[in-house]
């Protein structure tokens, strides 16, 4: 297990202006599985293949365990990158190809065989050592390149987007294989997406990243209930954002002051700021009048396992959520109650 520290960052390139990452502070406990979240471009892949040492950074430092690794050229630093692509050699075996990385190191044939077995029956793949990787599917392809990697035991395993070329299904039994294996060898590993979803199924931590700059570095947890911007609440799904003047518990909006009671909220800003709650969150006509109001259901949509309701207070739209909701279902046109519990709510500065 290994204890890795970004310190100040930075990879700009050639010819252009911005940085494609800038001034990033990490701190990844060891054993730790981080995910770096963020929209195509934003620098994620960069900082992963700084860490596995494929880019040289601008400024800033890269420790392992509190040694610096930026002079250990790649193939003795002990991070090991797993690609989108999976990058097999395709004139090579399984086998071949998950113990290439030991042979590199001169192991000894009987120990390479021997261990190539044990990584192919890690990863849920006996028997298959013979085979070529145009006999396998995507999955298979993509867990024999995960094999190669822990193989040769790496301090830090990165992951670039290991499931995107999956179909869901693969994707899920991927996700539970990552797991196990992590929790089975307490490898540190940090995997890219862009997916929130998959962020928040996996990782420990998670890295959320704009145009290169690190955003919020917390639980996924905490990205739903103490979003640090409306950008990072709409990343994760929020979509009720109304403006409001804050003055300590008290949030005043167009269509009545709202008190905040949110553990943390103290740390947000005050001043012209946005209230910010999840669908789910929000109550529908409910048992008292505090941070209540009234509003219309716009409309209505059955999901299945919940309904959808869209409500105008006023000239701002709220959505709301409720879990089943057949037999008394409130309809298109309906008066209802709106309540926003004042440990739900959370601010954010106005964007």
């Amino acid at each position: 297990m290994t204890h890795v520290i970004l310190s100040n960052l930075t990879k700009s390139f050639p010819g252009n202006p911005v940085a494609a990452v800038n001034t990033m502070n990490l701190d990844i406990p060891s054993g730790q599985l981080v995910a770096f979240l963020g929209p195509s471009g934003c620098g994620k892949t960069t900082t992963l293949k700084m860490i596995a040492g494929l880019i040289t950074p601008t400024v800033g430092d890269i420790t392992f365990d509190g040694a610096s690794v930026l002079a250990v050229p790649p193939e003795k630093r002990g991070a090991v990158m797993v690609f989108q692509n999976y990058l097999l050699f395709p004139y090579m075996s399984v086998g071949q190809n998950v113990g290439f990385g030991l042979k590199m190191r001169g192991v000894e044939p009987k120990v390479i065989d021997r261990k190539v077995i044990e990584m192919l029956d890690l990863v849920k793949l006996p028997n298959i050592a013979n085979r070529r990787p145009r006999q396998l599917s995507g999955g298979q392809q993509q867990r024999v390149a995960l094999a190669r990697a822990l193989i040769t035991e790496p301090k830090v395993l990165l992951l670039d987007e290991p499931l995107s070329n999956l179909d869901a299904h693969l994707r899920d039994e991927m996700r539970e294989l990552i797991l196990s294996i992590q929790r089975n060898l307490g490898v540190t590993m940090i995997f890219v997406t862009h997916d929130q979803e998959e962020a928040v199924l996996l990782a420990n931590q998670i890295a959320l990243i704009f145009d290169g700059v690190l955003q919020q570095y917390a639980a996924p947890d905490v990205f739903y209930r103490q979003p640090i911007s409306e950008r990072a609440a709409r990343f994760f799904g929020g979509i009720n954002f109304v403006p409001a003047t804050r003055r300590g518990e008290r949030l005043e909006t167009a269509f009545g002051a709202f008190h905040v009671r949110t553990p943390g909220v103290e740390n947000a800003p005050e001043g012209e700021v946005t209230l910010t709650i999840r669908p789910e969150q929000v109550v529908l006509n409910p048992a008292d009048d505090e941070n209540c109001t009234s509003g219309r259901i716009r409309s209505r949509i059955y999901v299945g396992t919940y309904t959808r309701y869209k409500i105008m207070i006023g000239d701002i739209e709220i959505e709301a959520t409720r879990s089943g909701d057949i037999d008394h279902a409130l309809n298109e046109g309906d008066a209802v109650r709106v309540g926003f519990p004042a440990d739900r709510i959370w601010v954010v500065g106005r964007s």
